[in-house]
């Protein structure tokens, strides 16, 4: 005589699903009866005048200024043009001579920059009064055209 191929697992799935299925068709069955309005009307939002989104629709006698479209600026401010010295005073925080590198703090902004031994025009030691340009470098703004003050 064989067992039964029906084990208690399978016949847990089964209820499980033939459950699934009646809920299904219960709510299929609620929609059929209780049918939504899917007009236009039903789906438009609107804006009310604070800026919150609303079922009705805003009210004409509160309607504000006409803004003219043309005025609006959607882009990064132009920057005026200020005329900048380009040459700037700093201090020798750091450098090494042997390595040809080192640092130089603006007076004004107490801002760091790189300095490279290729953009002296003379010898500098830590410490110096320095006049300097900047120039983009690979990292950012370099001191060019060091020296002495």
């Amino acid at each position: 005589m064989a067992k039964s191929q029906q084990t208690f697992g399978k016949k847990e799935k089964e209820k499980k699903r033939l459950q699934k299925r009646k809920e299904k068709q219960q709510k299929l069955e609620e929609r059929k009866a209780n049918p939504k309005s899917s007009s236009l009307d039903d789906m438009i939002a609107y804006v009310d005048e604070f800026g919150n989104i609303s079922t009705t629709p805003p009210d004409p006698t509160k309607k504000r200024e006409k803004i003219d479209a043309e005025s609006i600026e959607i882009s990064i401010p132009k920057k005026e043009d200020v005329e900048e010295d380009p040459i700037k005073k700093g201090r020798v925080d750091f450098f090494d001579s042997s390595k040809g590198f080192g640092f130089i703090i603006e007076q004004d902004t107490k801002e760091r920059f790189f300095v490279h031994v290729n953009g002296l025009l003379e010898e500098i030691v830590e410490g110096n009064l320095v006049s300097f340009e900047l120039e983009q470098g690979l990292k950012g703004l370099n001191a060019v055209r060091v020296k002495k003050i």
